[in-house]
């Protein structure tokens, strides 16, 4: 674990929202991992440069 850093997202979270917008599980794991590198990398940024 790292303190204060995001590392991951909780798969079983992902694939429920994913179902809720309507995407098929397949394709939601097959780009979860990209979309995710990409989130976890921009929230990380966020929380070591905070606006305001």
């Amino acid at each position: 674990m790292l303190p204060g850093a995001v590392i991951g997202w909780d798969m079983a979270a992902a694939l429920a929202l994913g179902d809720a917008l309507g995407v098929p599980p397949l394709a939601t794991a097959e780009l979860l991992p990209v979309i995710e590198a990409v989130m976890v990398a921009k929230l990380n940024e966020q929380m070591d440069h905070p606006r305001g």
